[in-house]
């Protein structure tokens, strides 16, 4: 019968062959060929745990065969049974020292049971019965690895390779290695070599992203995680590392899609979810990300940024639900040391020099590390003072339609200007202009910001002018590395960065007094008149629309078209009251997002102003939106952040300002800006002085009319729009501050005189 069932099984035959073996058993439970043809059987069957049974038995009644304990100890490896197998794979070596295969495997199963040192002198033994078997040296390597022994780990993968160029774990354990020892430069290319030998190999995809994504080169970085997540669909983490790059890259919206794509897979990661909330922040999808923030809020010792970015996200909504609470709960955080805002969220809600410069610490300790300096004293001597500006908006952005005159006006006989720049290329008139306007127009690309700072170094810059501080797409750590002897802040961050690299802060007499000068870390530059640029050459509509066409009613029309988030609920009141004061009257707003519209509507209707008093105008191209401002009557500025780029448009278009001196750089802006335009009256220094003034102009038609004659007649002489002076007296304090690096003293505040 024997010979029989093995005759079936060569035929193929195997279910009549398992029959006659089965009988055979039955007749004789100890029989070891039926025991042996079975087990086979069943393995090719892939029947593991009926294998393991049979073979398993097979292997009692025959100890000595060495095969046999080997295909027994393999079964049971591959059931999990780690400890059974290592006695399986010992028996098979005590029966054949030198059983190769046997002791490959019994590394592996050491291994499993974390048994790393008697896996190591295992390995040994493998790699020397047998010196040129590469995946030996692999093995050894993973085993120093588990070790701690990494740096020991890299020569045997090394060897593995050259004994096989080909041997993608060597490739990718070698570079896993290097990644790991903070090498991810040599890491690369290791990798890379593991992705060309196995492109459809999950792990070395996901690995190359990582070393990538540290190296700063996002965009291959971006293209490994996308094979990967590829290759390995249902893996959240793939998906949150190819989320974040794609964030870095400023691609907000495949972001989201990938971190919506992890959190189905993994809905329990607050790390994702916290990523999923800052992207939408990001993409001012301020009520979604308000509702994300809310969740990880509730859970277990929530990190204290939360409450700030929730706060930022409410403000943005108009939605000032107990927004009393969040500040004392932001004031707490800030005295405690703890990152709980960024230094412009700040500024939208405290009123506080103390608390500005507190966050600005906060936000830099961890975001601007100490570096060695690339400048180390060296004294330029150029025929031209060599100036850089640092931007991300060499575009049509608020801060370029400022400078664009600034940057053309520079006198090119005494000053090399030069455009450091990480900006989107909008394709916009504005950009091809800017373009034009700098001597030297330097695109950074993927570079870091240490790179970034070397390229500042090698073009010997005399004075670097930082034009983002920490507003939106800033890299504030590029000057943390000082590769200029003049290094300055201006423009679009209203307030100290909290640092000791940079070494003064362009303001006026208005935004910074004296009295303030405690609060900044930067020594002050106090030009002439205002601070603030702007651009001469500005273009108005060669027609301004009716009333009709900007959808406003016939009688008085008060307006704000700063962004929503800058509204803050007691000067809301104020606008209600005036409303409520002035029969007829509206108010005008930009129509920032739909939730801020519907609870500004909403906190109307509960002041006793009907909700469609407040009319909203939606975006416009800059030049219709300036042309449109001149159907208002009254711009009403806001507090504790006042008008910045916006109270210019609007005096630029001809529709005067009335605002509220505050006590901080954001809230003072306005005061300057007018008083630069001729128009002090306008600037008043309480609430109750704000809500007397202007229903003073409404009341006062004759009054209005002359500010806005006086506007139209000063807008081609005042200060404010002269932007020759402007760069003239701007270049002086370059001038100054170069003067005092070149002579070897520490950087001071001064007054800049009038050019």
């Amino acid at each position: 019968m024997l010979d029989s069932a093995a005759r079936l099984r060569r035929e193929g035959k195997l279910s009549e062959a398992a029959m006659m073996y089965a009988e055979l058993l039955r007749a004789n439970p100890a029989h070891f060929d039926a025991l042996l043809a079975l087990g086979i059987m069943a393995y090719q069957a892939g029947q593991i745990e009926n294998a393991e049974r049979l073979l398993g038995n097979a292997a009692r009644l025959r100890p000595g065969v060495a095969d046999l304990a080997y295909n027994h100890a393999c079964l049971l490896q591959k059931l999990n049974r780690f400890e059974e197998a290592l006695a399986g794979f010992d028996r098979a070596l005590a029966v054949k020292p030198d059983y190769f295969q046997a002791l490959v495997n019994r590394g592996a199963v050491l291994n499993m049971l974390n048994r790393h040192e008697e896996a190591l002198a295992n390995s040994d033994r493998v790699v020397s019965l047998q010196p040129d078997f590469a995946e030996g040296w692999v093995n050894r390597a993973t085993i120093l690895n588990l070790l701690g022994r990494a740096e020991d780990a890299l020569a045997d993968c090394a060897r593995a390779q050259s004994l096989n160029p080909r041997n993608v774990h060597a490739w990718k354990l070698h570079g896993t290695l290097l990644q790991k020892l903070g090498r991810p430069d040599e890491a690369a290319p290791r990798l890379e070599k593991a992705c060309e030998l196995a492109p459809s190999d999950a792990e070395a995809q996901g690995r190359r992203g990582d070393v990538l994504l540290l190296l700063n080169r996002h965009r291959e970085a971006a293209d490994a995680y996308e094979k990967f997540v590829m290759l390995s669909p249902d893996n959240a983490a793939g998906w949150h590392a190819r989320g974040f790059v794609l964030q870095i890259l400023h691609r907000r919206v495949e972001a989201l899609d990938c971190f919506d794509r992890a959190l189905k897979l993994d809905a329990a990661n607050d790390a994702i979810r916290t990523a999923r909330a800052n992207v939408l922040f990001e993409l001012e999808r301020w009520e979604e990300a308000a509702r994300e923030y809310e969740v990880l809020l509730a859970a277990n010792a929530p990190p204290a940024w939360l409450h700030g970015y929730l706060t930022i996200c409410r403000l943005h909504c108009c939605d000032w639900r107990r927004l009393d609470e969040q500040k004392r709960s932001i004031s707490a955080a800030l005295e405690r040391g703890e990152f709980v805002i960024d230094p412009v969220g700040i500024a939208c809600i405290s009123d506080s020099l103390e608390e500005q410069r507190q966050c600005a610490k906060i936000w830099a300790r961890d975001r601007c590390p100490s570096a060695p300096p690339l400048w180390s004293g060296e004294r330029y001597l150029h025929p031209r003072i060599r100036v850089a500006y640092l931007s991300a908006d060499f575009r049509a952005h608020a801060t370029a339609f400022l400078m664009a005159g600034v940057f053309e006006h520079h006198d090119r006989s005494k000053f090399e200007v030069t455009a450091i720049s990480w900006s989107t290329d909008d394709h916009s008139g504005m950009r091809k202009r800017l373009m034009n306007g700098f001597d030297n127009f330097v695109e950074t690309g993927d570079l870091t910001d240490a790179e970034i700072a070397k390229k500042i170094r090698e073009l010997e810059i005399d004075i670097a002018i930082d034009l983002k501080g920490y507003t939106n797409e800033s890299r504030p750590a590029i000057l943390a590395h000082r590769p200029a002897p003049v290094q300055a802040q201006y423009l679009a961050f209203p307030g100290t960065m909290g640092v000791g690299f940079i070494d003064y802060l362009i303001g006026d007499r208005i935004t910074v007094p004296e009295s303030h000068t405690d609060f900044y870390s930067e020594k002050v530059v106090w030009l002439p008149g205002c601070y603030q640029c702007n651009d001469s050459r500005r273009q108005l509509a060669g027609r301004e629309p009716t009333r009709y066409e900007t959808g406003l009613p016939p009688g008085f029309v008060f307006c704000c078209f700063n962004a929503n988030h800058k509204i803050a609920p007691d000067v809301f009141a104020i606008w209600m009251r005036l409303l409520n004061r002035v029969s007829g009257s509206v108010l005008w707003l930009l129509d920032d997002n739909p939730s801020a519209t519907r609870n500004l509507r909403a906190s109307a209707q509960a002041h006793g102003v009907a909700p469609d008093r407040l009319i909203f105008a939606p975006r416009a191209d800059p030049v219709s939106h300036l042309a449109r401002q001149s159907s208002a009557d009254l711009f009403l500025d806001t507090l504790p952040y006042n008008a910045h780029t916006t109270a210019s448009d609007a005096l630029w278009a001809g529709l005067p300002v009335l605002t509220m001196c505050g006590s901080t750089f954001a809230g003072r802006v306005a005061a300057s800006v007018l008083t630069a335009a001729g128009l002090p009256e306008l600037v008043t220094n309480s609430p109750e002085e704000y809500e007397r003034l202007a229903l003073l102009l409404v009341n006062e038609p004759a009054r209005l009319g002359a500010i806005r004659r006086k506007l139209s007649e000063n807008r081609a002489t005042c200060a404010l729009f002269d932007t020759r002076r402007f760069t003239r007296n701007l270049e002086s304090a370059y001038r100054i501050m170069l003067e005092r690096s070149q002579s070897g003293l520490a950087p001071e505040n001064f007054a800049v005189p009038e050019a």
